[in-house]
């Protein structure tokens, strides 16, 4: 019976040795949930949303993923490995 390994909530990748955790709704909008994401999937969230916007969108990964430039990133970093970082705008 194999395990599988966790993987990130926003790209589905599996996670590396670096992990961080995202509450999707922020803490500061009274979030409480977390859930683990590479550190690059992380930074590219809080680059493409502010905490209202989160606040709004709640845990619905989906409508995460529908805005263009996430939708673009997942697509962009799906091939590379779990621990892969790089600079985000």
């Amino acid at each position: 019976m194999s395990v599988e390994p966790p993987t990130c909530w926003l790209c589905e990748r599996p996670l590396g040795r670096r992990v961080q955790q995202h509450h999707p709704v922020p803490k500061s909008k009274k979030g409480r949930e977390t859930v683990p994401v590479h550190p690059i999937c992380h930074k590219a969230i809080h680059a493409n949303f502010t905490n209202a916007e989160l606040a709004r969108i709640g845990d619905d990964r989906e409508k995460v993923r529908e805005n263009e430039a996430i939708a673009k990133f997942v697509a962009w970093v799906a091939s590379k490995p779990p621990d892969f970082h790089a600079p985000t705008r």
